[in-house]
């Protein structure tokens, strides 16, 4: 768990380090940095199950070797490279990202037997809140007050440092009860990718979807009322609170599920447009959603990591980290849009209407498969019970 903490590490300076050096030292706007990181964004999307399906096939090292070189040799170039061959690499390099967030959460499975997956789940779900404080504001520390080609450089000896450390160290992806005999045929996708872990990946992509609207939201709030100054603080006690409830979550011996947990988190986002002022007004209506936040992302890993066979549990958490960057991707133009032609107030509301419905999709859907299975059942039990006759 440090191992990954420390991977995702550079993975959460990447952001504001690429925007900051597209906008000062390459001499764009924010909307030129933004095509950057969606590119980014998206080749990470796309990269994601494909890699967790080579870790199922052929292991972790290979995957990592990979990775690692291509992760690195990407950040040490990137200050050397124009803007258009920086757009032009994005997609790959993020393609080729090491996908240390599903490696996690895959490790851990197999690490962990079942009955005390909520609480590693919820432990990890912490630190990766941990890592999003630490993260952003030392990239900001590093590219501001060093400069750009050292801070990107640095970025890409951490990616490759992890990585090797990663594949020296080798952690197992599957349990000795888990291990396929050799020569066994992979499960088809049809017969896993059911209707039910559809639903739990929609309802992941919603949660993070709310959660960057929220996000975007009260920058663009508190922006608004000259309160920019507080954001640092108000960031940190919406990561408190989440962390908090993490804790709760991954305690307690039976906790929500996470349809439950996510239509709370979605509910609780749309009250806090009617006082967005003054700041610790603002920042006190987060807290009850944020408490929600590592509770409903830890659900979600867990029951993916239930209904997916372990030979598929690579590819599996591969497309849990899909969705979620999927939802992160739609939730912040969105939000965004609805805020520049209403009012930041507006954003809340779009964040939680937009979670709900995204959420209420998956969740209606696993309800109406039910209904429609269990119709299905009663004529063949009837005619069992003729037939006995």
């Amino acid at each position: 768990m440090a191992l990954m903490f420390f991977a995702r590490l550079p993975m959460t300076m990447t952001g504001v380090t690429l925007t900051l050096y597209v906008v000062a030292d390459l001499g764009h706007g924010y909307g030129a940095a933004g095509v950057v990181g969606a590119a980014t964004t998206l080749g990470m999307a796309l990269g994601a199950p494909l890699l967790g399906r080579t870790i199922d096939r052929y292991g972790l090292r290979p995957v990592v070797a990979a990775c690692g070189i291509a992760s690195t040799a990407f950040w040490v170039t990137a200050p050397h490279l124009s803007y258009p061959v920086l757009v032009a690499c994005a997609l790959p390099a993020g393609f080729l990202s090491v996908p240390a967030g599903s490696l996690a959460r895959q490790i851990l499975a197999a690490l962990v037997p079942a009955e005390h997956r909520r609480a590693a789940f919820s432990l990890d779900t912490i630190l990766v809140e941990a890592s999003f404080m630490i993260g952003p504001a030392a990239g900001i520390a590093a590219i501001t007050s060093l400069s750009a080609t050292l801070t990107l450089s640095g970025i890409g000896v951490m990616f490759g440092s992890t990585a090797l450390l990663t594949f020296l160290f080798n952690p197992p992806i599957r349990n000795e009860d888990e291990l396929a005999p050799v020569g066994s045929v992979r499960p088809p996708l049809r017969s896993w990718l059911t209707g039910k872990l559809l639903a739990t990946l929609l309802v992941a992509a919603s949660a993070l979807f709310c959660l960057v609207g929220t996000e975007v939201a009260t920058l663009a709030a508190l922006r608004t009322h000259g309160d920019v100054g507080w954001t640092g603080l108000v960031i940190a006690v919406m990561c408190a609170a989440s962390m908090l409830g993490g804790i709760v979550h991954g305690a307690v011996k039976r906790s929500l599920p996470q349809g439950v947990l996510m239509l709370l988190l979605a509910a609780l986002v749309l009250p806090v447009g009617l006082a967005v002022q003054p700041w610790w007004l603002l920042m006190l209506l987060l807290i009850p959603t944020n408490l929600l936040c590592a509770p409903t992302l830890a659900a979600t890993t867990e029951t993916v990591s239930t209904l997916a066979p372990p030979t598929v549990r690579g590819e599996a958490m591969g497309l849990q980290d899909a969705s979620a960057r999927l939802g992160l991707a739609v939730g912040s133009p969105v939000v965004g849009f609805v805020i520049d032609h209403s009012a930041p107030a507006w954003g809340f509301a779009a964040s939680g209407a937009g979670g709900l419905v995204l959420a209420s999709v998956g969740l209606l859907w696993t309800l109406r498969r039910r209904t429609g299975v269990a119709g299905s059942t009663q004529p063949s039990l009837a005619t069992a019970v003729r037939a006995r006759r």
